[in-house]
């Protein structure tokens, strides 16, 4: 079973357990508070970080002693293997922003994927193999800084996500012009959705068919 919490911008707590004798604490993303929003409480035992933006890698105000992963690569951090993959903060392979990770957890018989602030119009095959099978998705739909609503359904539409978390988009108090979510939502052919304060899920809740989209309050 997972938990998943959103703190606002690009930052997540997914609390991860089998119920019975493992969990693990994972905190993506931690922006410093100059952005507008206020960080809550968070500890981790892993740590996930996109890329160097202050609104991104604020490590130091998470509690605890986590294993902090910063860039590409293999790991496995208390029965929680990620990879982490190369990406593209802009449209231009990197020459505006730089480079950008793209995470792919595994927890719980579950693929879990975080794309951080892609700026890609699309993916590269190599990139989908890497990504391949996620069930819940986190994605950018703010533009601006990322990619917007309509690049967004394009990069849904490569992954087939069975669920999809938006995020990096306007909050009451943040700095950034960013578009609403309810953008996002029109684009995807829906009216509203009903946020919610945290998101549970294991794999015997998952949909069967088609895609569902959840929208976190922080």
């Amino acid at each position: 079973m997972a938990k998943i919490y959103w703190a606002g911008q690009s930052c997540f707590q997914i609390e991860v357990s089998n119920s019975r004798d493992h969990s693990a604490e994972i905190v993506i993303d931690p922006f410093d508070e100059s952005i507008g929003l206020k960080l809550p409480n968070l500890s981790a035992d892993i740590l996930l970080v996109t890329h160097q933006h202050y609104d991104h890698n604020n490590i130091k105000d998470v509690k605890g002693t986590p294993f902090v992963i910063q860039g590409p690569g293999e790991y496995e951090v208390k029965e929680v293997f990620i990879q982490g993959i190369p990406s593209f903060h802009d449209d231009k392979d990197g020459k505006e922003r730089g480079q950008n990770t793209i995470y792919v957890i595994e927890a719980e018989e579950m693929r879990f994927c975080h794309l951080g602030d892609l700026g890609q119009k699309q993916l590269t095959d190599e990139q989908l193999e890497k990504i391949d099978g996620v069930d819940v998705l986190m994605i950018p739909v703010g533009g601006e800084y990322t990619i917007d609503s309509s690049t967004a359904q394009k990069v849904i539409s490569q992954i087939e996500p069975k669920i999809i978390i938006p995020m990096h988009y306007n909050l009451p108090k943040l700095k950034m012009k960013l578009d609403d979510v309810s953008k996002f939502l029109k684009t995807m052919g829906k009216n509203s959705v009903v946020a919610q304060d945290k998101f549970t899920v294991k794999t015997s809740t998952l949909p069967k068919d088609g895609m569902e989209i959840v929208v976190l309050q922080p």
